[in-house]
């Protein structure tokens, strides 16, 4: 490890507790982006006068920005460093909350949310590649608590978003003005992450590649667990109004329950994973989550339900940020494997809402449900390859400075 010019012993501890909360930082501000820009969706439906079908096919295009260009954030990365690739990276990503707003038209808002995509996942690998290689430096878990941050920020910028629709503000004056705050407190918190640089003889990831087969394995352990996410989400206030006839705001209610014990469970969930490990904890979630789909499945009030979906949220909390600390432990490039796994997790998100309508469709929404139940099984079994192997001495070929540029 190079010297970091600080004759105080204390002072590498100091600027690696800096570095743990500039990244959390950054979680929270990327979650932010999510935040504004799910609050205005039903405003730039309007404004580009597309159908619900339509806007449905649109609202792909994230995730298919997304999965096409994360592989490109390891090579950013490499040739840029760390630090300055995540800077660049996650002020495209502020920006690009803009331009959902200007679109006219179904054909400019595809466009303009697979730029939004493509941002946001490339930022998303490099930030999980910082948190990842943070955590390694602490030597103690902090990934289930970064993406507790990503949760809090998606809820204030919610809470923002909320609050411009309630007052009639204009979507694009709003997402401008949001855009340029996060941008800004982007540009500053990641002046405090690690500054990871690689080795001069180290050659660059390729440009494109497929994930190695460790992330593909990961990787299916976080699909799993994104699927119950989406299906939760997007379906719960369905289940309670269609299934057990409650009314709207009981209903919504089911949706609330979820969220919160997702974001409390993440930012508890370090300390749980540094006493029982991640194995341990996984499977215990999965235990949590199969007993929420259950209680779903089962439900003849609507408090069944409800509480079947807060257990479904706490046991999915920690799985996507253990997946990503192990997929960036995983190999000699974490991230490509980080990559990939956000790829597949991606994937997962983007096609639980749709495959629950489907099957619903076919059989019935308990019947759905009976698949995530499933799948929430899936993760007790495959905890093991969420597995932390012995820490190395170094983790990494690459070098870095912990001081401000």
């Amino acid at each position: 490890m190079p010297a970091n010019g600080d004759s105080d012993p204390s002072a590498l501890p100091r600027q690696l507790r800096r570095a743990r909360w500039s990244v959390a930082l950054v979680f929270l501000v990327h979650g932010s982006v999510t935040g504004n820009f799910a609050t205005r969706v039903p405003w730039i439906q309007e404004h580009t006068g597309v159908s619900a079908g339509q806007l449905g096919l649109a609202l792909a295009f994230p995730a298919i920005g997304a999965s096409l260009a994360m592989p490109l954030a390891g090579r950013i990365s490499h040739r840029f460093g760390a630090r300055t690739a995540l800077r660049g990276l996650l002020a495209l990503w502020t920006l690009a909350l803009t331009l959902p707003a200007l679109s006219p038209n179904l054909y400019t808002l595809c466009g303009a949310l697979l730029v939004y995509g493509a941002t946001a996942g490339m930022s998303d690998v490099a930030m999980n590649a910082l948190g990842v290689e943070t955590e390694n430096r602490l030597d103690r878990p902090i990934m289930s608590g970064l993406h507790g941050m990503w949760s809090v920020g998606a809820l204030l910028g919610s809470a923002a978003g909320t609050v411009a629709a309630h007052t009639g503000t204009d979507a694009r004056l709003h997402l401008a003005l949001a855009a340029g705050v996060l941008t800004v407190l982007g540009a500053v918190f990641c002046q405090g992450v690690l500054d990871l640089r690689s080795a001069p003889d180290e050659h660059p990831p390729p440009r494109f590649a497929l994930p190695p087969k460790s992330a593909l394995i990961i990787g299916a352990v976080g699909f799993c667990a994104v699927f119950a996410e989406g299906a939760s989400l997007d379906w719960s206030a369905v289940y309670l109004r269609d299934v057990l006839g409650t009314s709207a705001g009981l209903a919504a209610g089911s949706t609330t329950a979820f969220a919160c014990t997702m974001a409390a469970a993440r930012l508890a969930g370090d300390h749980v994973v540094a006493r029982f490990g991640a194995v341990r904890t996984v499977r215990t979630s999965g235990v949590l989550a199969t007993a929420g789909g259950l209680l779903i499945i089962a439900a003849q009030h609507p408090a069944m339900a409800v509480a079947g979906f807060a257990l479904i949220g706490l046991g999915i909390a920690v799985v996507v940020p253990l997946a990503f600390a192990a997929a960036g432990r995983s190999g000699p490039a974490p991230s490509q494997a980080i990559a990939g796994v956000a790829t597949i997790t991606y994937t997962s998100g983007l096609i639980a809402p749709s495959a629950i309508g489907s099957i619903a469709q076919a059989t019935s929404l308990t019947g759905s449900f009976v698949l995530v139940t499933v799948l929430a099984l899936g993760l007790i079994l495959g905890a093991g390859v969420l597995r932390v192997p012995e820490r190395r001495a170094s983790v990494s070929s690459a070098t870095f400075d912990l001081k401000g540029s």
